[in-house]
């Protein structure tokens, strides 16, 4: 039986940190056993602790576990490539963010950053149990919706499965090429010290912006990285190749 890569050889860290952040990546290889009701449990007491504006805690997590009555109606809303490999998923998962403040009504902007934060804890939390979390866009969000009666000041924001770790010899084989925890872009790929007065442009080659100087008493540059910056985020075309539904966190 063959086991999942190591992310410590497949990853190398420019600034030293803590292993677990990097050991955490999202196989798609799964065994098909059950987790127990105080590993679930567990996971979402890590959840739990994320931090959230006015302690808002927005997360909020409708579950199914295999061989149970709920199992096919979160299975049904997965796409087709999901469905091959969340078969063996111990449990399905769909997060809703609660939109507005529950104090008042008035809209929450960092609802969706503060679920984020719920899932990483999660996901941390999983890895250091050995277990596998994989958060997913793929699957149908109106559908989840409906047939989970999700209200309004609810948004559907993510799903991801949960299992013990397979064989990835027993994936399709276009997933099994795959299955090789990602990389990242250099972190100053990511940063800028004050404002953003540049142009960004994606390097096709590490998937990450790179910072091109315009004189910033430019009007007409200014607008036209705006533009860019503008394109790439409405166009997925843009940046470098469609992203489908059925693409999935690493």
């Amino acid at each position: 039986m063959s086991t999942l890569p190591d992310p410590a050889q497949h990853r190398k860290v420019d600034h030293a940190i803590e292993p677990l952040i990097y050991r955490r990546w999202s196989p798609r290889a799964l065994s098909g056993e059950a987790i127990t009701d105080e590993e679930m449990l567990t996971l979402f007491e890590a959840a739990r602790w994320a931090p959230s504006t006015y302690n808002e805690q927005e997360w909020h997590f409708l579950y199914a576990r295999r061989d149970t009555p709920q199992w096919p109606a979160f299975f049904g809303l997965l796409m087709k490539d999901n469905q091959t490999w969340c078969q063996h998923a111990a449990m399905l998962v769909v997060i809703l963010s609660h939109k507005v403040f529950s104090k008042n009504g008035k809209p929450n902007p960092v609802h969706l950053f503060d679920c984020g934060s719920a899932f990483e804890n999660l996901a941390l939390q999983g890895t250091a149990m050995g277990l596998v979390v994989h958060g997913m866009a793929g699957f149908d969000f109106e559908r989840a919706r409906r047939e989970l009666q999700v209200p309004d000041d609810y948004d559907i924001a993510a799903m991801f499965a949960v299992g013990r770790p397979g064989d990835p010899e027993q994936l399709p084989e276009k997933l099994r090429q795959m299955e090789v925890p990602s990389d990242r872009r250099p972190v100053q790929q990511s940063i800028q010290e004050g404002r953003l007065s540049e142009t960004l442009t994606l390097n096709p080659t590490t998937g990450g912006y790179e910072n091109h100087h315009h004189h910033s008493g430019n009007s007409r540059g200014a607008a036209a990285c705006k533009h860019q910056r503008a394109a790439h985020e409405l166009c997925p075309s843009a940046r470098g190749g469609e992203r489908t539904l059925s693409d999935s966190k690493a």
